[in-house]
């Protein structure tokens, strides 16, 4: 409140500077409104990944192991992730009963496996796609193109254990697709990779999004690669290799190209 010494002064001068007395009033209230933001804050101690599934709830989306989430994360809260995730994960450790107090070797191992989680094995899933420089087809390209080995990791939905493996990407452009460098293929792949995946599954995701970005009229992807949960737990079969390709447009209607595509692609082992 305005001192009473002080209340006559400021009625007098209310006339001549209404801006001033609007603002010092404003200023008097504001302790008080402060107070009580700082104090309830709506969203206080509710974990980040609630906050996360919520937006997804809201949205209607969908949010399995192997889709990408990155536009309901706002920013910093990846960083609140890690440090949730962290915890969950030493919650694992002890009921593994490991000793991570005096265990020299798993002290940090709760936050490194975090770390490798969210910024490396599931990076994919968090962080939106790469931006991609896209070339107009000035010279109306039309010949089949081939990009591979491209080498790509992944673990898998179902032990989250290692997929390592590699892809060939076959294009057949038209003078409207939109050309995009070789390395760009790498790049998308290893987006699409870096989520929990199933190999069928991953192959799919990422023919549908080249589809997307360079609209060729044949689309071609084989991928090769090791499944860890069944060369290193189950049978321990560490020689088995799964193979699986898509085929889009051109590739489905031409028995030739789709011959030439595969016999282009180096020997298999």
């Amino acid at each position: 409140m305005i001192p009473p010494a002080c209340h006559g002064r400021f009625l007098a001068v209310e006339g001549r500077f209404p801006i001033a007395v609007t603002i010092i009033a404003m200023l008097m209230k504001a302790p008080d409104a402060m107070t009580a933001s700082a104090a309830t804050p709506e969203d206080e101690g509710v974990p980040v990944s609630v906050k996360i599934r919520e937006r997804i709830h809201a949205a209607r989306k969908r949010f399995h192991a192997n889709d990408n989430i990155a536009e309901f994360i706002q920013p910093g809260e990846l960083d609140k992730l890690l440090d949730e995730v962290t915890d969950k994960m030493a919650g694992v450790l002890d009921s593994l009963v490991i000793d991570t107090v005096n265990d020299h070797n798993t002290g940090d191992t709760a936050r490194r496996v975090a770390k490798m989680y969210l910024n490396e094995v599931f990076k994919g899933r968090y962080v939106k796609a790469p931006a991609i420089t896209e070339f107009p087809n000035a010279e109306h390209l039309n010949e089949l193109m081939i990009v591979g080995p491209i080498t790509v990791r992944s673990a898998c939905s179902h032990h989250f254990c290692p997929v390592i493996g590699q892809i060939w990407i076959g294009v057949v452009p038209n003078q409207h697709t939109n050309v995009i460098g070789l390395s760009k293929y790498a790049r998308l792949a290893e987006w699409i990779m870096g989520r929990p995946q199933i190999q069928e599954e991953a192959v799919v995701q990422l023919a549908d999004l080249i589809q997307r970005k360079t609209q060729p009229d044949g689309l071609s992807i084989v991928m090769q690669a090791s499944h860890y949960c069944m060369g290193w737990r189950g049978v321990k079969d560490m020689n088995s290799k799964m193979i699986n390709s898509v085929m889009r447009g051109s590739f489905l209607k031409d028995a030739n190209l789709r011959r030439e595509f595969l016999s282009l692609i180096p020997t298999r082992s």
